[in-house]
């Protein structure tokens, strides 16, 4: 029960996450959230989803639940027995081995379907999410987790040097090419074209934007992965990315060959993020994929990025002090002990060089003395 007491505040926070998690497309019942649970085939976490289970329904406190026992989170108390039959079907029995890490990636949009984004990923579960309510816990301060997420808008500018530093990085993860003079990103296909995006426009810079954005959440999830490796303090890890880019495309295009191709570019980037993650981690994380059909709001609101920043800033520090702290001791105890071994040193000989040179009866116990 302690235990259980000390991860409530944590699981409070995942829940708060994730009931704000598309309130709004809680409103529409025929458009419903589909998503996919994702993880590795060396480093398995969930169950092998079988076929009566393909068309699996899961309320938002049911996912959210999911998510803080894949973070190594006790679930909520309060769960009730059909909700925990669902968590079993979803996740492997062995409590000592959690993954304590997850990528929670949004994507808004028709064509944004969880077959299409993951269907190079790897070993799937697939749901349905229903039942969604807009109530929301509140936040907390003492939460043993890590929520690492990038801006999801960011102020960009078609002719700032880093927003087009941005835009030659992002080409060269993908393969493509930006051409500065004439604002053009271009994105080869899988099939042999190529998705060519005019940064002038508005929709075409929203969508680079969350291609940008996506690439920014795996680098500092990274990075914050290895800061903690190897620490004093390991604390669970929530990485965001709400992509809209396919949502702004809609808006602009409607169901066109454009719309189509940046889809085709979302699975080829998902499937790269699969891959870094998964060698970072070594495989120790799972995806969480969620896809809708009508804008949504965001899944971590800004108040618990502001919590969450200033905490690793408070850990950072700490490490800091606890590294500092163990050199002075060890060269401490180097000085003292090389003191200690040099004046030991001095004394032996002292005493040898002041011997008294008599025979010593011990030594010659057995010669007869004159």
């Amino acid at each position: 029960m302690a235990a259980m007491a000390r991860h409530l505040p944590a699981i409070l926070l995942l829940s708060s996450a994730l009931l704000l998690a598309l309130a709004s497309a809680s409103a529409s019942a025929a458009a419903p959230a589909l998503a996919a649970f994702v993880d590795a085939a060396s480093r398995r976490y969930l169950r092998d989803q079988q076929h009566h289970d393909q068309a699996a329904s899961m309320s938002l406190d049911q996912v959210s639940a999911a998510v803080s026992v894949l973070l190594g989170f006790a679930p909520p108390p309060s769960l009730p027995a059909q909700s925990s039959s669902k968590l079993d079907k979803l996740l492997l029995p062995n409590p000592f081995d959690r993954p304590r890490a997850v990528f929670l990636l949004q994507i808004d949009g028709f064509h944004a379907s969880v077959e299409s984004i993951t269907s190079e990923a790897g070993s799937i579960f697939k749901t349905t999410i229903d039942g969604l309510s807009d109530s929301a816990t509140g936040l907390t301060d003492k939460d043993d987790l890590v929520i690492v997420h990038s801006d999801e808008s960011p102020a960009v500018d078609s002719g700032s040097e880093y927003f087009d530093s941005d835009l030659t990085d992002l080409a060269n993860w993908l393969g493509g090419s930006y051409e500065k003079v004439d604002g053009k990103l271009i994105i080869p296909l899988e099939s042999g074209e190529s998705l060519t995006l005019l940064i002038t426009k508005e929709a075409d810079m929203e969508f680079a934007s969350s291609l940008i954005s996506l690439c920014k959440t795996i680098k500092r999830g990274i990075q914050v992965h290895e800061d903690f490796s190897g620490g004093v303090m390991s604390p669970a890890e929530l990485l965001v990315c709400h992509f809209k880019g396919i949502k702004a495309l809609e808006e602009e295009y409607g169901s066109t060959e454009i719309v189509k191709q940046g889809t085709d570019v979302v699975r080829t980037a998902v499937t790269k993020a699969f891959d870094l993650l998964r060698g970072a981690y070594n495989g120790k994380i799972v995806w969480l994929v969620i896809s809708t059909k009508e804008a949504s709001p965001s899944l971590v609101g800004p108040a618990s990025s502001l919590h969450i920043s200033r905490w690793l800033k408070e850990t950072s520090q700490t490490n800091t002090t606890i590294a500092s702290s163990e050199i002075l001791v060890r060269k401490s105890l180097a000085w003292i002990t090389g003191i200690i071994l040099l004046v030991s040193t001095l004394i032996g000989v002292c005493l040898l060089m002041n011997m008294p040179l008599t025979r010593d009866t011990l030594l010659y116990s057995n010669v007869k003395i004159d």
